[in-house]
């Protein structure tokens, strides 16, 4: 895989016109490598671990992408991660920056894993990935 390269993202199933169902072929097993990746950092808020403003919160970041021109359809991602019970930090990759958002950089290298399933198996999906 090529540096700050991602697994294709197949964006073809849409049934909510918001978010693409994810298709988890080829993205089992890689190790991308990132150098100055650029992102947009967002946040959202939760009630344990809940997410309540996430809607809104894509939609707004989506929006500035499209309209930065930033957005790479090939090379989608979004990072998440919860802080606490009460807040999430989202990393969406971008080709550029984006006005109106916080970004970032992320630099290293990583191995990817999917998890599928119901969202209450999360908490063992967590324990198989720091198991890995």
């Amino acid at each position: 895989m090529q540096t700050n390269e991602t697994p294709r993202y197949d964006a073809s199933v849409n049934s909510t016109g918001c978010c693409p169902r994810f298709n988890p072929a080829g993205w089992e097993g890689q190790e991308p490598h990132f150098e100055n990746k650029q992102f947009v950092k967002a946040a959202t808020h939760s009630i344990m671990h809940i997410p309540m403003n996430m809607g809104s919160v894509f939609a707004r970041v989506n929006r500035h992408i499209e309209d930065a021109g930033a957005s790479d359809a090939d090379q989608f991602i979004v990072f998440s991660r919860d802080i606490s019970p009460w807040s999430s930090e989202h990393l969406f990759a971008v080709s550029k920056a984006t006005p109106g958002e916080e970004m970032t950089t992320l630099s290293g290298d990583y191995v990817t894993k999917v998890f599928e399933g119901p969202y209450r198996q999360a908490r063992r999906w967590d324990d198989a990935a720091d198991r890995a």
